[in-house]
């Protein structure tokens, strides 16, 4: 059994930082990917980042250039790092394990992020989240 437990979320003004962190159970080792997903109120889940098995990352055109998705050498922590916040970043965030689809482009490949449908059947295991606010 799968087991993430998320931390390190919180309040913050616009354009501060914050780290989210996410501890995976050793067996997270049987999934090939994982990633940040955020949700907030009367919206959909969305996926933020990804990071495959073999260290490739996607982040989302929203958090581009701001968010960074990372883990440790032992591959059990799993971390965003958001820098320059906006108000519309505020939801509570979501740590996930599963499996990736792949996209190509440009001769490099990097996990593809799924819709909020598709995430629900690739990623079954799921932390309980961490609410980010961030204030105008």
């Amino acid at each position: 059994q799968v087991q993430l437990v998320e931390s390190g979320g919180g309040f913050v003004q616009a354009g501060g930082s914050l780290r989210v962190s996410c501890a995976a159970s050793q067996s997270i080792y049987t999934t090939d990917c994982m990633g940040w997903f955020r949700q907030a109120p009367g919206k959909e889940r969305e996926g933020v980042a990804l990071i495959d098995n073999i260290g490739r990352t996607r982040s989302a055109d929203s958090v581009k250039g701001r968010f960074t998705i990372s883990q440790n050498n032992a591959k059990n922590i799993l971390y965003l790092q958001m820098n320059d916040l906006k108000p519309e970043d505020t939801a509570m965030y979501y740590c996930a394990a599963g499996w990736c689809s792949t996209v190509c482009a440009g001769g490099s490949c990097s996990p593809a992020i799924p819709s909020a449908e598709r995430a629900r059947t690739d990623f079954p295991y799921w932390g309980q989240g961490t609410q980010v606010t961030v204030s105008s």
